[in-house]
């Protein structure tokens, strides 16, 4: 069993909305700094956005009005809701968290926009 596992990938048209989700062990979550990342075919992991412990929110420009981290400290997990889905979102999103040395992945999630 992983410490972060993701749910909520797909296929979805441009200008569609999709939600993912990412379970964090209660250490994990309560103490480490969340966040999502994408990988695309031949390109880098990107970050998508971040939040942190206390709540505190930041987006790639590229997501930024579209995108929305959130976190449910009762069910310790963290959500992205994707808004106005592009065919450029398309990749392979990631649950990540981080704590000074110490980080963790998920397994991946694949999101696939496209008519």
């Amino acid at each position: 069993q992983g410490q972060l596992v993701e749910s909520g990938g797909g296929l979805v048209q441009p200008g569609g909305s999709l939600r993912l989700s990412c379970v964090a062990s209660e250490t994990i979550f309560r103490v480490y700094r969340m966040g999502w990342y994408r990988q695309a075919p031949g390109k880098q992991r990107d970050v998508v956005a971040l939040i942190s412990s206390d709540g505190t929110t930041d987006y790639a420009g590229s997501v930024k009005g579209r995108f929305t981290i959130s976190r449910d400290n009762a069910k310790k997990t963290v959500d992205l809701q994707m808004n106005s889905l592009e065919p450029e979102d398309t990749a392979v999103y990631y649950c990540h968290a981080r704590n000074g040395a110490f980080q963790y992945w998920g397994q991946g999630t694949q999101v696939t926009v496209s008519s």
